[in-house]
């Protein structure tokens, strides 16, 4: 697909996998710069300012939207999982703290990693949406992997459940705004209309029940590989 075709975003097009290199060049420089300074408060700057630029990066393009061009509230909120957590982040990449932590290593690297392999992005490049959407989900697993490799943070196996109850909070107030908007914010009315691996879980509500009973395996395979990587051994920062 041209660059310059402005068309949905296919899986596999040079459109998708381009800044996923870019992302993984840039984020291991990015840590392997932070590790061998000796210099802690470089490593909190580095981390703060990664944190602001994703979440400027949603801001930006939402205001830019109101500003110039047409907004609807039951569609283009940033209600997403991964565009509240992008402006969000900055609070934990200022505060650093363990219980945030917690929650967000399974949300990023379960929840952003699906939107990386298969994006949802009606316009591709270069529009305002194409860039904010790997900035956003790209930026987050850096900002993960980033706490995880420089500041040795690691969950626990209480945090898989944490983590998950903190999930069912986000799916009440999601289920709550749909409602009240007539809109379908975490896809809980209506599958994405991009490939995505929902599916394969059926049609709704089929799909969603599903989603659940796999949300726990899938947040232990992902602590599973933090205690073989690293013993029982947790580091809270």
């Amino acid at each position: 697909m041209a660059l310059s075709s402005l068309q949905r975003v296919t899986i596999g097009s040079l459109e998708h996998l381009m800044p996923i290199g870019i992302a993984i060049l840039c984020s291991i420089l990015l840590i392997k710069y932070a590790k061998q300074s000796t210099n802690s408060k470089i490593k909190s700057k580095v981390f703060i300012g990664l944190g602001i630029f994703i979440s400027l990066s949603v801001l930006s393009f939402h205001v830019y939207h109101i500003c110039f061009e047409s907004y609807d509230i039951k569609t283009d909120l940033p209600l997403y999982l991964c565009s509240l957590i992008a402006l969000l982040i900055p609070i934990f990449s200022y505060h650093r703290k363990y219980w945030m932590f917690e929650v967000l290593v399974f949300w990023i690297i379960a929840g952003t990693i699906q939107g990386v392999l298969t994006p949802d992005i009606a316009i591709g490049f270069p529009s305002f949406d194409y860039f904010r959407y790997w900035i956003v989900h790209l930026g987050l697993l850096c900002i993960i992997f980033y706490a995880i490799f420089v500041f040795e943070m690691k969950p626990r196996l209480k945090s898989v459940f944490i983590s998950f109850f903190a999930l069912q909070l986000y799916v009440v107030f999601m289920v709550c705004i749909n409602v009240l908007l007539d809109a379908n914010y975490f896809y809980l009315n209506e599958k994405p209309k991009s490939a995505s691996v929902l599916d394969y879980f059926g049609e709704w509500p089929y799909y969603i029940v599903i989603t659940q009973l796999i949300i726990i395996p899938l947040f232990l395979i992902i602590y599973l590989v933090f205690y073989w990587t690293s013993g029982s051994k947790i580091i809270k920062k």
